[in-house]
């Protein structure tokens, strides 16, 4: 796969822009990428932040 141009920090810094309130659009475009890539983006680090340490799923607390 290719390696992105925008480092990590970067994508975090887009993706709260966004969930501050700004439009994807605008904000893909003042940027230069494409929205299907922003959404990747997004789930890909949904799908990291719900990974505990080392990359193991985290234990659900039963409500105990």
């Amino acid at each position: 796969m290719k390696k992105s141009k925008f480092s990590e920090e970067q994508i975090v810094r887009i993706l709260k822009k966004v969930e501050a309130g700004a439009k994807v659009g605008e904000t893909c475009r003042k940027h230069g990428i494409i929205e299907p890539t922003y959404y990747l983006w997004k789930n890909t680090a949904k799908r990291d932040h719900q990974k505990g340490p080392k990359g193991t799923t985290a234990k659900r607390d039963g409500g105990n």
